[in-house]
């Protein structure tokens, strides 16, 4: 077969009206210091970590099934891989405190998974993305807790082994970056 001349070879269609916002955002650190990521997790959540959360991730997922919420067993609630995994969906329906407390083993989970398309990942960069809720989780974070998230959206966003970058970077846009697309501005409650 000779080669397909490239007239003959359809490209993406042009989009007809739309405006493509150029990703107006650096990396500040060096992928090669995400090393110390889940120090600074747990160090930036210790006092989410300290507690146990209202809700675990099991009863949140049993709730997402519209099924009865099991009573806590830490046994049956140690925050595993494989706990993760089955649990996944109960990431939206936990509330703000809870949320906070997963997020150090989410993100640990998605630094050693950064390779896999696992579905705890694109439920971690979900419950990253806006619209926040009332009351607020995305609101709810410190300013060194927002900048832990940043770097696992970054590390999920530029690392060259990551199957995450489309999503990662769509989260960074819409919330974490310097002038994001919905967040509210400072001093007006309104998103954006």
């Amino acid at each position: 077969m000779r080669p397909r001349d490239p007239v003959d070879i359809a490209g993406p269609r042009p989009l007809a009206g739309v405006v493509v916002r150029p990703l107006n955002f650096t990396v500040r650190r060096q992928m090669s210091s995400v090393r110390d990521l889940g120090a600074r997790f747990r160090e930036a959540f210790a006092a989410d970590l300290a507690s146990a959360p209202p809700m675990t991730l099991r009863q949140g997922d049993a709730i997402d099934s519209y099924g009865q919420e099991p009573p806590r067993d830490d046994a049956a609630d140690a925050a595993t891989d494989a706990y993760l995994e089955r649990y996944r969906h109960g990431l939206a329906h936990l509330d703000s405190t809870s949320w906070r407390h997963y997020l150090p083993v989410l993100a640990d989970y998605a630094q050693r998974h950064l390779r896999r398309g696992t579905m705890v990942i694109d439920s971690l960069i979900m419950s990253l993305r806006p619209p926040d809720r009332d009351p607020p989780r995305l609101g709810s974070l410190s300013a060194v807790q927002e900048a832990a998230v940043r770097t696992l959206l970054e590390l999920l966003a530029f690392s060259p082994e990551s199957t995450w970058q489309t999503q990662a970077c769509q989260a960074l846009e819409e919330w974490w970056i310097e002038d994001p697309l919905h967040r509210p501005k400072a001093g007006r409650g309104d998103a954006v």
